[in-house]
């Protein structure tokens, strides 16, 4: 399942456990087990975007698809049936 993760400052779903930095997620239904595997994946991403850097700074401030594809955002599954609004892309 992939995930679509979004930064901001309000009303975050999850948070890096290293920085804090808040993100809400898009995801398309699925059970309650796959949604925990894949907040674990999520923050097992989070924590590798700090390999550089300590803070907010290190997260990409566009969306990002946990697991990471190499298909544009716009044209991820988990954006279109996860709703995500266009601004969220």
């Amino acid at each position: 399942m992939q995930v679509l993760c979004k930064s901001t400052e309000q009303n975050a779903e999850t948070h890096c456990c290293v920085c804090g930095q808040g993100f809400v997620l898009f995801w398309e239904r699925q059970s309650h087990a796959e949604r925990a595997e894949a907040l674990r994946e999520i923050q097992k991403t989070l924590r590798g975007h700090h390999r550089d850097q300590p803070g907010p700074e290190a997260h990409p401030r566009a969306g990002f698809l946990v697991p990471r594809r190499d298909d544009p955002v716009a044209f991820s599954g988990t954006a279109t049936l996860g709703h995500a609004p266009s601004w969220a892309l």
